[in-house]
């Protein structure tokens, strides 16, 4: 599955030129425009975030604070506001690096290729998700039972992975749709009802567990 970047910045032709870079380079690009859609796209757990410092709503400073409060992935501050001080704030709420606009698509590529590669160093140990002896290996993009491996499509193993790492949380279909397909996604929603159906029968049949609970009215969740 390709990394996924959240771009958020107010400038509206700013993030059509970085989406569509960072598509062409093989990315799944989330888009925000000001702090709350920034927030609302976090369920989408991207793999990193650029973030314009001065965006609309919620202090840049602030924002990232709340950022990392939900998420560990690298946060990289877009800006033309550099100051030594400036650096210093954006590190003490949580940021870890600053790209100083206007800058060129080459650098931005390079930094973002830098903190994947070390985040995913850093989380190599740590992508084990157990859950009533259900291994998900969310590096390995693998669910085992016994040390055997359950064999799910790639939709199906999208699903499993968001919701097993929200466990807390109750999502409707429509929800996941966008969350796990994108916002740009043709389809219906509706597809979720059938991959959850075939997710459970495939680890009922093995675990002989019910791991997926229905929430009458409101959506699906990990059982906990």
């Amino acid at each position: 599955m390709a990394y996924k970047i959240l771009v958020a910045d107010d400038e509206a032709m700013l993030v059509d030129i970085l989406s569509a870079h960072l598509e062409r380079e093989g990315y799944a690009v989330i888009r925000a425009k000001n702090s709350g859609e920034v927030m609302d796209r976090l369920g989408a757990r991207p793999d990193l975030i650029l973030l314009d410092i001065n965006m609309p709503g919620t202090d840049g400073l602030e924002l990232c604070r709340a950022i990392r409060d939900a998420v560990s992935c690298p946060i990289l501050f877009l800006t033309a506001r550099i100051t030594e001080q400036d650096k210093i704030r954006g590190f003490q709420a949580g940021g870890d690096d600053y790209i100083t606009k206007p800058f060129s698509l080459a650098e931005l590529t390079a930094r973002v290729e830098a903190h994947l590669r070390r985040d995913e160093r850093q989380n190599r140990n740590t992508s084990l998700v157990s859950s009533h002896g259900l291994l998900v290996d969310l590096a390995g993009r693998r669910v085992l039972w016994e040390g055997a491996e359950i064999r799910f499509s790639r939709r199906e193993y999208e699903i499993i992975e968001f919701l097993v790492t929200n466990q807390n949380q109750i999502f409707d279909r429509e929800r996941m749709y966008e969350l796990i397909w994108g916002l740009d996604a043709e389809g219906d929603s509706k597809v979720i009802k059938e991959h959850i159906r075939k997710i459970r029968q495939k680890l009922l049949e093995v675990t002989g567990r019910e791991f997926i609970e229905t929430v009458w009215g409101m959506g699906y969740r990990w059982k906990k």
